[in-house]
Formats: C-alpha cells, sequence, structure tokens
C-alpha cells in the first residue's frame, strides 16, 4: 500500500490528490476541531456552522499560499524552532476561545459554580440552568461572516502538520504546480472543516430550540475541551519539548 501511494505520488494528478486528501485529513485534527467548536456552539443553524467551517478553510489556505510564495519563491523553510513557537500560539488562542464560551455563558447567567459543603470537605463544581426566552444568548442563524473563524484558520495554516506540508513544497520542481498543491489542498481542507462543522454543530443544532439546559451544557463542554487541549499543547511545545529551555 505504501509503495502504491508512491508510486501514485509521483504522477502530477497523484501529487494533486494526495494534497487533497490531506488537506481533507488535516481538518479533523484535534486543535482545528476543539477550535471551530467554540465558535459552531453559538449556531443554531447547521449551514451557519458549516459556513463557519468554511471561514476556517478559507483563511486556513490564505495562510498557507502566501508562506508557500515565500517557500517556492525565497527558499525559506520552517524551522523546528519556529514551528514550534506557532503550535505554542495555537495553544494560547485554545486556551482564550475556550475561556470565551465560558464567559459568555457566565455574562448570561447560564453557567454558574456553586460550593457544596459535606461535613469538613468542601467542593466546588460548575451547574447550568435553563433561562426564559428573553434571557437567550445572541445565536446565528444566517450565513453572517466570523473573522474569529477566518482568524484562527489562519492561525492553524501556519502550525502543526501544516508545515510539513511546506516541506513537500520545495520537492515539487515547478513553481506554478506548488501554488496549485496548495490551492487544492485548501479545499480539501475547507470541504473537510465544512463537514466536520456540519457534524460538529448537529447537537447544537437539535438541542438550541427545546433543550436550553442540555445546549448549555454542551457549550460548557466545548469550552472546557478547547481549554484543556490549549493547555496541554502550551505545556507539551513550552517545556516537553523545551520551547523555553535556556
Amino acid at each position: 500500500m505504501t509503495e502504491f501511494l508512491l508510486i501514485f505520488a509521483t504522477s502530477t494528478s497523484g501529487v494533486l490528490f494526495l494534497g487533497f486528501f490531506l488537506g481533507l485529513k488535516h481538518a479533523t485534527e484535534a486543535d482545528h476541531l476543539a477550535a471551530v467548536s467554540t465558535i459552531v456552539s453559538e449556531r443554531k443553524s447547521l449551514w451557519s456552522s458549516a459556513f463557519v467551517g468554511g471561514l476556517w478553510g478559507l483563511g486556513h489556505t490564505i495562510s498557507l499560499f502566501i508562506a508557500g510564495i515565500f517557500v517556492l519563491l525565497l527558499n525559506f523553510q520552517i524551522s523546528e524552532k519556529t514551528e514550534q513557537v506557532l503550535e505554542f500560539g495555537v495553544g494560547i488562542m485554545l486556551v482564550f476561545l475556550g475561556l470565551n464560551v465560558l464567559r459568555k455563558l457566565l455574562k448570561g447567567g447560564k453557567l454558574h459554580f456553586h460550593t457544596h459543603e459535606h461535613g469538613e470537605h468542601a467542593h466546588v463544581h460548575p451547574h447550568v440552568h435553563e433561562v426564559g426566552h428573553e434571557d437567550e444568548p445572541h445565536t446565528h442563524h444566517g450565513f453572517s461572516f466570523s473573522p474569529r473563524a477566518l482568524l484562527i484558520g489562519m492561525v492553524h495554516g501556519l502550525a502543526g502538520s501544516a508545515a510539513l506540508m511546506l516541506i513537500v513544497i520545495p520537492t515539487i520542481e515547478s513553481r506554478v504546480m506548488g501554488l496549485l498543491y496548495i490551492v487544492i489542498f485548501g479545499i480539501g481542507s475547507i470541504g473537510g472543516m465544512m463537514l466536520m462543522s456540519l457534524l460538529v454543530g448537529l447537537p447544537f443544532h437539535l438541542t438550541a430550540s427545546r433543550l436550553n439546559r442540555f445546549n448549555y451544557l454542551l457549550q460548557s463542554i466545548a469550552g472546557f475541551v478547547s481549554i484543556g487541549l490549549g493547555l496541554y499543547i502550551i505545556y507539551e511545545k513550552g517545556i516537553t519539548e523545551g520551547l523555553f529551555r535556556i
């Protein structure tokens, strides 16, 4: 199977197909889904969720295309240190996105914390409650533009496995072919993230109208997951991989 892929990838059509496939796969990475879910959680419409995914993919493609021009025209290479810094930035972004979700829930009174005492022991746990229609948060039904989704995609476009794609580009002899590869990769990532955003947005869509309490719980989970994954990436890049090593 590996030999077949290597032979197939040597042809022009094979390289482009591989770029599209990698773009689809790239959209399913955990940090991408965690980031997009923090925005999708605010959308009631499935098509609006897909639109968010498309904007993420567009931002992802824009930054990759710009970086690809530097690689193809200036022979610029992304160093391991640079990749670590970019990934570290993704971790920080995920934490802020998660905190923003929780902030909105707390501000609207949908999420709060209870302190329970059992004898000498006390513990705190989050709690969500249902509110009236007049207190419901502003959610998006149409295809409203989301600058956050575009910006998140641009940040992701320069980090992680996207850097691996930039390593492949210099091996493509034609510069036009290299830029076309980026575009095809971008189309794959746009399509992949639109599909994943539809799937992620489905439970939010189904619970938005009649199961408000469960919807708020899902939003809280999306926020906490984003924070947790962000902190993990920060620790992994900053400590484990020695980004801050003196």
